[in-house]
C-alpha cells in the first residue's frame, strides 16, 4: 500500500527525526527536533505526540515508504539505498551488492554505527537501518513508527536472522 503524497509531504513539514531515547547515537539534532502535531501524530501512530523527532532518519524512511510495494520485490536494498541518499542521510551511494553487507559499509564509507544494545528489531529508533542475514544476500530495512520499510512495507520484522541496527551519528 503506498501513502498518498500528501500525507508524507503533511508529515515531513512537521517530523524531526529519530527517537529522543536514541539522541546521543542517531541523527537527533535537538535544536530541530519538534513534536508532531495531531494531524501528523496520525501518520506516526497514538504514541509519537510525546516524541521529538529528527527530519533526516526519518525523511528516509517516508521516502522509503512513498516508493515502496505492498509485496517484495527482491530489491530490498537498492530501495534503501536510493531512500538514503534522496534523504541527505549520505552524499553517494552504497556499492556493495548484497543486503547483509549493508551495516559493514554504512560504518566504513558512511559514518554509521551499530546500536549494540538493540538486539530485536522491534527495539530499533525509527529512522535505523536494519540489517539481516541468511544464506543468500539477505536483507535491509528502514524502522518505521508503524513497522518496517524497504522495497515493500510490513508491520513485522523479517524473519531472518537479525544482524544489527545501525544509525548515523551527528
Amino acid at each position: 500500500m503506498r501513502l498518498p503524497a500528501a500525507t508524507l509531504l503533511l508529515a515531513a513539514a512537521f517530523f524531526a527525526g529519530s527517537l529522543a531515547a536514541h539522541a546521543d547515537e542517531s541523527l537527533y539534532d535537538s535544536r530541530q527536533a519538534a513534536t508532531p502535531d495531531s494531524d501528523v501524530q496520525h501518520f506516526l501512530g497514538p504514541k509519537s505526540g510525546g516524541i521529538r523527532y529528527d527530519a533526516r532518519m526519518i525523511r528516509a524512511a517516508q521516502i522509503a515508504m512513498s516508493r515502496a510495494y505492498p509485496h517484495p520485490t527482491w530489491r530490498c536494498w537498492h530501495y534503501v539505498k536510493d531512500a538514503l541518499v534522496d534523504a541527505r542521510v549520505i552524499d553517494s551511494r552504497p556499492t556493495s551488492p548484497w543486503a547483509k553487507e549493508a551495516g559493514d559499509e554504512l560504518c566504513r564509507r558512511y559514518g554509521f554505527m551499530k546500536l549494540k544494545s538493540v538486539r530485536n528489531p522491534m527495539q530499533a529508533p525509527v529512522g535505523a537501518v536494519l540489517v539481516y542475514g541468511g544464506p543468500d544476500a539477505g536483507h535491509v530495512e528502514i524502522r518505521t513508527a508503524t513497522g518496517f520499510v524497504s522495497d515493500f512495507i510490513s508491520p513485522t520484522p523479517y524473519p531472518r536472522p537479525f544482524l544489527g541496527a545501525y544509525v548515523k551519528p551527528t
